[in-house]
C-alpha cells in the first residue's frame, strides 16, 4: 500500500509566497525578480496583488537552466580567458 499522498493541485495563478517557495528564495527576493521584469507577474484586483502564471514560471526556470548551461560552456572554451570579452576575468582552469 502506498502511503504517499499526492500534493495538492497548483492552480494557474501562484502568489508570491508560494513562487518564493518554489524557488527556495524569500517573498522579497521573488518580489524584487518582478519588480525589475525578470520574472513575468501580473497584479489583480483592487489591492493589487501579484501572481505569476505557474507556465511563465517553469519557462523562468527553464531559462535559468539555458543560463547557467550557456555560461558553464562559455567559460570552458578559449574565449572565456579573453578578459575583454569575459568581463574583465581572466579564468584559470583548476590545477
Amino acid at each position: 500500500m502506498n502511503d504517499s499522498v499526492p500534493p495538492p493541485a497548483v492552480g494557474r495563478f501562484l502568489t508570491l509566497a508560494d513562487t518564493a517557495e518554489v524557488l527556495s528564495l524569500s517573498a522579497a527576493e521573488v518580489f524584487d525578480l518582478v519588480r525589475t521584469g525578470e520574472l513575468p507577474a501580473i497584479r489583480l484586483g483592487t489591492t493589487g496583488v501579484w501572481r505569476v502564471e505557474r507556465i511563465v514560471l517553469e519557462s523562468f526556470i527553464e531559462a535559468k537552466y539555458e543560463e547557467a548551461r550557456r555560461m558553464a560552456l562559455w567559460q570552458q572554451s578559449d574565449f572565456g580567458n579573453i578578459p575583454e570579452l569575459s568581463g574583465g576575468r581572466i579564468i584559470r582552469p583548476e590545477d
